[in-house]
């Protein structure tokens, strides 16, 4: 496995655990689907997430990743999770999603 994969692979496994610690039993590691790519965990209800390990950011493609992604889940909601340097623990990663799906997902809790 490449160096490069065994960070993305860790990042995931890292989210997984967090989810699972905090309501959300099903999380688990999507397998790679290529251009039909549905996300990096399912389990999740309505959304999609997309886990990203990179030492520079690239917002802009990301969530053009994270769109086509939702498009292909036919998920209402979606979110890039992006490690934070210096911060093993997912709690504390970003989580990056469209505003006007931000928005949405507020609206749902009115």
């Amino acid at each position: 496995m490449s160096r490069a994969k065994a960070k993305g692979t860790m990042a995931e496994r890292a989210v997984v655990d967090y989810l699972r610690a905090n309501g959300f039993p099903d999380a688990e590691r999507r397998a790679l689907e290529g251009k039909n790519d549905r996300g990096d965990i399912a389990g999740l209800p309505y959304t999609v997430l997309e886990v990203k390990n990179h030492a520079a950011l690239d917002l802009a493609g990301w969530l053009n990743e994270l769109m086509r992604e939702i498009d292909n889940d036919d998920a209402e909601y979606g979110s890039v999770v992006a490690k934070r340097r210096g911060h093993g623990k997912p709690d504390q990663w970003y989580a990056i999603m469209p505003f006007e799906m931000l928005v949405k997902m507020l609206q749902r809790l009115l």
